[in-house]
C-alpha cells in the first residue's frame, strides 16, 4: 500500500482562534470536511497552555527515562532476537505505554511508579483535555445540525458521565523497522480522541484514499481523531478511520492519547435527525434508514478487544446480528 507523505501538506488544520472571527465559517468548514473526509484534524491555539504542555511532555519523558526504559529494553531485545531469527513478530507492537482513568473514577493516585508532581501535571492536564473534547464536541453537533450537547449527551451512562482516560505511550527508537511496526493499523473503538504527540519524531499515519498519510508533528497542536461511536452516532456521516504507529530508528516518539468515550452502560445508536437527514436527501417524505444498529458501548468493547487490528465493518455487523432489545426509557 502507498504511502503519500506530501499529502500531509493538505492535513486539515483549525487555528481555534479564527473561531471567534469573522473566519468562524471558514474554520467551520475544515472541520467538517475534516471529520467527514479525513476522520482526523489538528488544533492549533486551543486554550491549553504551551506552560502546561511543556510541563506534560517533559515528565513524561522523564518517567519514560528513569522508570520504564530498562524494561522495554529487555522486550526490544527479545523481539529482535525473535524476528531476526525468523519469527513473525507483526503481531506485536513497539511501545511502552501505561493507562491513566480519569472518569467516571479516577485512578491516578492508585498508579505506582509516580511521582507526586507527575499526578499533579496530569490531573490539570486531563481536566484541560476534558473541556477541549466537550468543546470540540460541540462544534461538531453545530456542523451536524444537532442540538447543542447532544454528543455529550449521549456518551452519558447511568453514573453521569463519560468514559475518560489517557493513554501514555513512549515509541523507543527501532533499530529494524522492516521487522515491527510502532503500533498496527486500527481503528480507535470510542468517541472523540484527543492526541499530544511528539512535535519532534513523526510516526502516526492515516489511511486515506487507499494511501498512508503522514499526521505532521506541530508544536502544541493536539491531534483529533474519531472513533467508531461517532461514526454509528452520526449515521455515517463521519467515519473512523484506520491509523497505525510505524517505528523509527531515530527519536523516542511521546503520544499522550486521550479517549472521550461512552459510559460503559450508555445506549448508542445514530442520532434520529441524522437519520431523518439521510431519508430526505434519498427522496422527501421517505423514512430514514439507521444504517449502523443500537447497542450498549460495553458490548461493543467486549468485542472490539478481539478485533481491534481487523476491520470495523464486520464489529457493526455482528452488533446488528447479536442486538437485544435495549430499554430506552
Amino acid at each position: 500500500m502507498a504511502t503519500v507523505a506530501a499529502a500531509s501538506l493538505s492535513f486539515p488544520v483549525i487555528n481555534m482562534e479564527k473561531l471567534e472571527t469573522e473566519e468562524r465559517g471558514a474554520a467551520m468548514e475544515v472541520i467538517r470536511d475534516a471529520c467527514e473526509n479525513w476522520g482526523f484534524f489538528e488544533l492549533l491555539n486551543h486554550g491549553i497552555s504551551h506552560e502546561l504542555m511543556d510541563e506534560v511532555e517533559r515528565v513524561s519523558k522523564a518517567h519514560y527515562k528513569n522508570i520504564r526504559e530498562d524494561k522495554f529494553k529487555e522486550f526490544a531485545a527479545r523481539t529482535l532476537e525473535a524476528g531476526e531469527k525468523g519469527a513473525d513478530v507483526k503481531d506485536v507492537d513497539w511501545e511502552s505505554t501505561f493507562f491513566v482513568r480519569h472518569l467516571p473514577a479516577t485512578n491516578l493516585a492508585d498508579l505506582p511508579d509516580l511521582d507526586d508532581r507527575y499526578r499533579q501535571v496530569m490531573k490539570e492536564f486531563a481536566s484541560e483535555i476534558e473541556k477541549l473534547a466537550e468543546r470540540v464536541l460541540d462544534l461538531m453537533c453545530e456542523n451536524l445540525g444537532l442540538e447543542k450537547g447532544y454528543l455529550k449527551q449521549a456518551f452519558v451512562g447511568s453514573q453521569g458521565a463519560p468514559t475518560f482516560g489517557t493513554k501514555v505511550s513512549s515509541y523507543p527508537p527501532c533499530p529494524r523497522p522492516d521487522l515491527v511496526d510502532g503500533l498496527r493499523a486500527h481503528t480507535d473503538a470510542g468517541g472523540v480522541i484527543l492526541l499530544f504527540q511528539d512535535d519532534q519524531v513523526s510516526g502516526l499515519q492515516l489511511l486515506k484514499d487507499g494511501a498512508w498519510v503522514d499526521v505532521p508533528p506541530m508544536r502544541h497542536a493536539i491531534v483529533i481523531n474519531i472513533g467508531d461511536q461517532l461514526e454509528v452516532i452520526t449515521n455515517g456521516r463521519y467515519k473512523s478511520v484506520m491509523h497505525r504507529v510505524l517505528t523509527r530508528p531515530n527519536g523516542n516518539r511521546m503520544s499522550i492519547a486521550s479517549f472521550y468515550n461512552p459510559g460503559a452502560d450508555a445506549v448508542i445508536f445514530p442520532a434520529p435527525a441524522l437519520v431523518s437527514d439521510v431519508a430526505a436527501e434519498e427522496k422527501e417524505g421517505e423514512e430514514g434508514v439507521a444504517v449502523y444498529p443500537r447497542f450498549v458501548f460495553e458490548d461493543y468493547m467486549n468485542l472490539y478487544v478481539q478485533h481491534k487490528f481487523e476491520a470495523k465493518e464486520p464489529r457493526f455487523e455482528a452488533m446488528k446480528s447479536d442486538a437485544a432489545p435495549i430499554a430506552t426509557a
